[in-house]
């Protein structure tokens, strides 16, 4: 004798409530992943459109155990201006040296060679940061 296989109890391995619910949760994280990716474009562009100065550490130089030589190129417009904060740290990761450097030169991009006092060896150079400043 074979044995006759007859369907699967009903309701038992149903999906129709579940399959709905399935639906929305997708639909519903399909929604937030894109409004996730829309945050993060807009504050993406908002951050890089609201940078008026974009500067870069070439290279810096240890020359004494009290001063390091540090090359900055800067890229504006024309008339703009600003201040670059420039900080060197020890061997030990302590800050040992900050200057401010002003940014007027009339050029888009000005490359200025800077010397930073420091407090005892330093081991790096680099940029802070970068701040637009009045136009005048």
């Amino acid at each position: 004798m074979t044995a006759v296989r007859e369907g699967l109890p009903d309701g038992r391995y149903g999906r129709s409530a579940d399959a709905r619910a399935d639906r929305n949760l997708k639909i519903i994280g399909a929604v937030l992943g894109a409004a996730l990716l829309a945050v993060i474009g807009w504050c993406g562009v908002s951050y890089i459109s609201g940078q008026d100065l974009s500067a870069r550490v070439i290279t810096w130089d240890a020359v004494s155990d009290h001063a390091v030589k540090v090359h900055l190129e800067v890229v504006k417009d024309t008339d703009d201006k600003g201040v670059c904060t420039l900080r060197s740290q020890a061997e030990d990761g302590s800050e040992v040296g900050r200057k401010d450097v002003t940014v007027d030169q009339r050029s888009a991009q000005v490359d200025t060679e800077v010397t930073v006092r420091t407090t005892k060896r330093a081991t790096n150079a680099v940029l802070v940061g970068c701040t637009a400043a009045g136009n005048g």
